[in-house]
């Protein structure tokens, strides 16, 4: 016999304990620690849930599937979802609680357009985890007050919060649309690098040849190739560098005018700064290589 998924408006409370705010937050260790790290599977009838994980680790269960945060990340839990969670005991982060009617209210303030608590998502903080932990720490701050306009203050916070979420919505969305474009601008961009990089253009020359700004391809470059465009020419340089060090005789000087360096003891630099080691550290260790038979 299949076990019946409990319902509960807070993990382990039958009761409401949203009362008019509307919402509720409290820290991950609060709840956490007294069921030893582990929240059941369970679902909520008429609350979204936005999790945030600023240190430690967690693992999420939504629906049967599994995955681990590790990373400063928000997760988004919507109504009727089953769901559960396993948190290291450093963990560091908080629940926020959202009741239906203020849910439906933020969404027509967001538009249409834009679902974000409707769906099960994850997005990882990256450098803005600071900012989400002082954001949901004022969160949790102001729920606990009893100050004046508090619950204006509270309304506010949240809205900042979901324009944050929602920006990440989007963003994912441009990528991708952008996806299949933003091959074809790689691919021309890597063309200039390997006809041009000897002369060592800048990412500003590269970027208008190919027809695009500098951002959106440092956007592509990262998105595709997990580097900057600055890095993808340098990384060109320093494989022509090497195949110089290893397969010819030129002096290390004759390499750097070779490539573009007006000075060699800038090229040094370079080398160094790329592979960890001088370029004439790097020739000796390769000898077995380039050596007569």
């Amino acid at each position: 016999m299949i076990p019946s998924v409990p319902v509960f408006k807070l993990y382990g409370e039958q009761q409401d304990r949203l009362g008019p705010d509307l919402l509720h937050c409290e820290t991950i260790s609060l709840r956490s620690r007294v069921h030893d790290w582990e929240i059941r599977p369970h679902r909520h009838a008429d609350l979204c849930q936005l999790l945030y994980v600023h240190q430690g680790r967690a693992q999420v269960e939504v629906e049967g599937q599994r995955h681990i945060l590790e990373q400063s990340a928000v997760q988004v839990i919507p109504p009727l979802c089953v769901h559960g969670f396993e948190f290291s005991p450093n963990v560091e982060g908080f629940v926020l609680t959202l009741a239906a009617p203020l849910v439906a209210q933020l969404q027509a303030q967001l538009g249409d357009n834009i679902s974000l608590l409707q769906r099960v998502a994850s997005y990882p903080a990256g450098k803005d985890s600071d900012y989400l932990n002082n954001l949901f720490s004022e969160l949790q701050s102001e729920y606990d007050s009893v100050r004046p306009a508090r619950e204006m203050l509270l309304q506010s916070l949240v809205s900042v919060l979901l324009v944050w979420v929602a920006r990440q919505v989007l963003q994912r969305r441009e990528a991708r649309q952008l996806l299949p474009r933003g091959h074809e601008y790689l691919g021309l961009f890597n063309q200039r690098v390997e006809a041009q990089f000897r002369q060592q253009p800048s990412v500003e020359q590269l970027a208008h040849q190919v027809g695009i700004s500098v951002a959106h391809l440092n956007s592509i470059c990262r998105e595709l190739a997990e580097q900057s465009a600055l890095q993808i020419i340098h990384q060109r340089l320093l494989l022509e560098a090497k195949r110089h060090l290893i397969y010819t005789p030129m002096t290390i000087s004759e390499v750097a005018d070779r490539l573009g360096f007006a000075d060699p003891a800038y090229f040094a630099r370079f080398f160094r700064r790329l592979s960890g080691t001088s370029p004439s550290t790097f020739r000796t260790g390769r000898t077995d290589i380039i050596s007569p038979p």
